[in-house]
C-alpha cells in the first residue's frame, strides 16, 4: 500500500566476488620434493595425494598453479612457504598471477 505523495527508491546493490589469484609454484634443482610436498600440505591445504601429484607437475612442467585464492590470501600463503624455505636454506620460488 503505497501513501500518496511518497517516492520509492530502489537502491541497486552490485556484490562482486573478489578476483581471484593463482598462486604458481616454481620447479629449482635445490628444494627438496620433501620440502615441496610439507609446504602444499601445510600452508596450501592439499591432501598427500594431491599434494604429490602437484609436486610432479611442477618438477615436470616446470611450474603449475597450485591454487587460487582472493589477493591477499594468495600473497599471505607466498609469503608463508617462502619465509620456511628461507629458514630451511632452499630458494623456492612461488609467483602470483590474476587468474
Amino acid at each position: 500500500m503505497s501513501v500518496q505523495g511518497e517516492t520509492s527508491e530502489k537502491i541497486r546493490i552490485d556484490i562482486r566476488e573478489p578476483k581471484h589469484y593463482q598462486v604458481i609454484m616454481h620447479n629449482d634443482d635445490f628444494t627438496s620434493m620433501e620440502f615441496v610436498v610439507e609446504i602444499l600440505i601445510d600452508i596450501f591445504r592439499k591432501d598427500q595425494i594431491e599434494a604429490e601429484r602437484l609436486m610432479i607437475m611442477v618438477h615436470e612442467s616446470g611450474k603449475a598453479a597450485v591454487g587460487s585464492y582472493p589477493y591477499d590470501i594468495a600473497v599471505t600463503k607466498v609469503q608463508a612457504a617462502t619465509a620456511r624455505a628461507k629458514e630451511k636454506g632452499f630458494p623456492f620460488r612461488l609467483t602470483v598471477e590474476e587468474a
